[in-house]
């Protein structure tokens, strides 16, 4: 059953979906692989996606059922499936369906007739296919970039895995220690809030796990101010509810109070070695998720008293040497996608307002 919850970003989202047995009352309620889908309450009317056409990553094994308060959008004659799904992601679309929608900013409402009555440019469809032809690249190889880095973060974490935590029980790779004596880090804090931007003055500030992505924190806020930093490629750690999140960062940032900073104390370019030992550790860190009177949080003390197993020098150089290749055609990858999403974000609105025109011919 596809709730509002499971349609975000362009895409479905399955993950805690609940099944209900079917009978032939709610066969007006089948969705298959193909379908547009409009989320029709939220904060904004923008959640949308195609449940498996082309454009989409999420693959049905069979059919789903709609819940309540989310559509689906059959195109008719003279209007593309491929060009529909796009031509809702347009944040024009967006607005102008925020304008007819009813209720609060954290939860507006938009009703049947106020999608049935949104004004769009259509072009012909020779047009249309031409226009969903470039986007749906664009998303095809994002998309295999995606699929590409999460086969490679788990080969580089199957290696780091045998590499140092055998599955022996009897086996133990290094001397027995604690984390500062193997890496440096940084605990953040958060500069005043005057120095807060989004116009891209001075430094980026990640505070969070708000602000981590796959493995690079997206860039939303900047602070002219900045108080404690982590240098590029450090491993960063959320340290606030929820504790644990991990990502790396892309360049010199700030970090306010709600990230650490972690690099290997012999070598500070040895990263992939330190972000394979913390994604090790991220169980153990994830349990001060329960520490607290309200929301869990982890600190320096906590940190240092983290134990761990200290390998020898050779096996670390090592590691790194064979599986630093690996990492760094994630860190490629990732800076490929964010090249191709400027590029689709940038065409996107040019190609449905008509500034930017295709010959479909």
């Amino acid at each position: 059953v596809i709730k509002i919850k499971n349609v975000a970003n362009g895409d479905v989202n399955l993950d805690g979906v609940q099944y209900h047995a079917f009978d032939n009352n709610f066969s007006r309620f089948l969705v298959k692989n193909g379908d547009v889908l409009l989320s029709l309450t939220g904060n904004h009317p923008q959640a949308m996606t195609q449940v498996v056409g082309e454009a989409s990553k999420y693959k049905l094994n069979e059919y789903a059922l709609l819940n309540q308060r989310v559509a689906k959008i059959k195109p008719k004659k003279g209007l593309l499936n491929n060009f529909l799904y796009y031509l809702l992601k347009h944040d024009a679309t967006h607005e102008n369906l925020a304008n007819k929608s009813s209720g609060s900013a954290n939860q507006a409402n938009i009703s049947k007739n106020d999608v049935e009555t949104l004004d769009i440019l259509l072009p012909p469809l020779p047009e249309q296919k031409a226009i969903a032809s470039v986007l749906l690249s664009l998303d095809d190889k994002i998309d295999l970039l995606h699929r590409q880095n999460k086969t490679l973060e788990a080969m580089a974490e199957t290696l780091f895995r045998q590499w140092f935590l055998p599955a022996e029980a009897s086996a133990q790779v290094g001397v027995e220690g604690k984390l500062p004596d193997e890496f440096d880090f940084v605990m953040g804090a958060s500069p005043p809030g005057e120095s807060y931007n989004e116009t891209g003055e001075g430094v980026p500030m990640y505070q969070g796990n708000a602000d981590f992505g796959f493995r690079f924190p997206q860039k939303r806020i900047f602070t002219t101010d900045p108080k404690r930093f982590a240098e590029k490629h450090d491993t960063l750690i959320s340290v606030r509810a929820p504790v644990g999140a991990q990502n790396m960062a892309e360049e010199k940032c700030c970090i306010g109070r709600g990230v650490a900073a972690f690099r290997y104390k012999k070598n500070k370019e040895f990263y992939t070695y330190t972000y394979f030992k913390m994604k090790s550790l991220i169980e153990d860190i994830k349990q001060f998720n329960e520490s607290g009177t309200v929301f869990g949080c982890i600190g320096k003390k906590d940190f240092e008293e983290i134990e761990i197993l200290i390998p020898e020098n050779r096996d670390v150089e090592n590691f790194q040497k064979n599986v630093k290749p690996i990492d760094d055609k994630i860190i490629e990858n990732c800076i490929q996608i964010r090249t191709l999403e400027k590029l689709r974000d940038t065409l996107l609105p040019k190609l449905m307002s008509g500034e930017v025109r295709i010959n479909g011919g």
